[in-house]
């Protein structure tokens, strides 16, 4: 071969590599993940996220690109954040764990596939047209964090019998969330002779204030409603409930495991993991409209022992029995 042949079959060489490159990365599938923590805090769901790709033959970085959108309890970006993934068409929007995030993405659009983690019956949410046959264009899974506000609320109350001034924290930037603990907990009180008392915080300051009027109106115990953003700052939680001598129940492990005294809801981790397998069959080729809503299946009843020590709280044995989780 001839020099000048070579040197141009070398250059023709080094121009079809980056346009190769570009046309594998153009082809790659963008998913768009939004969800109202803070990711420091949330390591380990993102991963149980692209676990679930993987078993689907998915590897974030290879064949599909993932775009974190952590809200970090800022839900008034979700508007301008879901019209941005619209107008990219992006290939999925996924919403573990987030109904406002849900909800603003079935507003956006009536095309690109959403698949959702919500803790609310996605029906009466609006989400799907039926558990079994979502029609549309979103699917998920329904965790149950709201049906099951009125069985924490008891083990509370077993855990805690002399409580009866409950403080009852929740985030009204999560407007469906909010509703269903209004609107399920004061019945819930009353039938167990508990007296309830509502309070607001979508801010760590306001979390602060919270805590201040709940401690100068001697509440016995906190009742934390299930949010992301409240997640998201569980050791602040933890931290003043220690402080000021507060039984606090929250929604899931991770909160327990930062200090608080007791959980109960279902496996969060499994619900990230199955979004990210609905997420890759849809990649795939299936339509949301052909995949069931799935519910979850398993609940865990968490005690922290330490924090309940530091409480003077006794635990009975027929408690530590029945729970699923002691935090030694």
């Amino acid at each position: 071969m001839k020099r000048r042949e070579f040197i141009t079959l070398l250059g023709g060489a080094v121009v079809a590599w980056p346009l190769a490159a570009r046309a594998q990365q153009a082809a790659t599938p963008a998913v768009g993940f939004v969800n109202g923590r803070s990711p420091e805090e949330s390591v380990r769901f993102g991963a149980a996220f692209r676990k679930g790709l993987n078993e689907t033959g998915f590897v974030e970085g290879q064949t599909v690109t993932v775009e974190y959108h952590w809200l970090d309890g800022q839900y008034d970006r979700l508007s301008s954040l879901m019209a941005d993934l619209v107008r990219r068409r992006v290939a999925v929007i996924a919403t573990p764990g987030s109904i406002p995030a849900s909800l603003a993405a079935k507003a956006a659009t009536t095309t690109i596939p959403i698949v959702f983690g919500v803790g609310d019956d996605p029906v009466k949410l609006g989400l799907v047209a039926s558990l079994a046959r979502p029609g549309g264009n979103a699917t998920g899974i329904n965790f149950f964090a709201a049906e099951v506000l009125a069985k924490r609320l008891g083990l509370l109350h077993q855990l805690v019998p002399k409580a009866v001034r409950i403080a009852v924290l929740v985030n009204p930037a999560n407007a469906s969330t909010a509703e269903a603990t209004l609107r399920d907990i004061p019945e819930a009180a009353r039938a167990m002779g508990l007296q309830t008392q509502f309070l607001n915080a979508s801010t760590s300051r306001e979390i602060e204030a919270a805590f201040a009027t709940l401690v100068r109106d001697r509440a016995d115990a906190l009742f934390v409603a299930p949010d992301g953003f409240l997640v998201t700052w569980c050791v602040q939680l933890a931290t003043l409930a220690a402080r000021h001598g507060i039984p606090a129940a929250h929604n899931n492990r991770e909160e327990v495991e930062a200090g608080g005294l007791m959980s109960y809801g279902t496996d969060t981790l499994d619900m990230w993991r199955q979004v990210g397998v609905y997420t890759g069959q849809i990649l795939k080729g299936a339509k949301p409209a052909d995949l069931p809503v799935l519910q979850s299946t398993k609940f865990e009843f968490v005690i922290n022992l330490p924090t309940a020590r530091a409480l003077g709280i006794e635990v009975p044995e027929s408690l530590q029995l029945v729970a699923d989780g002691l935090i030694e």
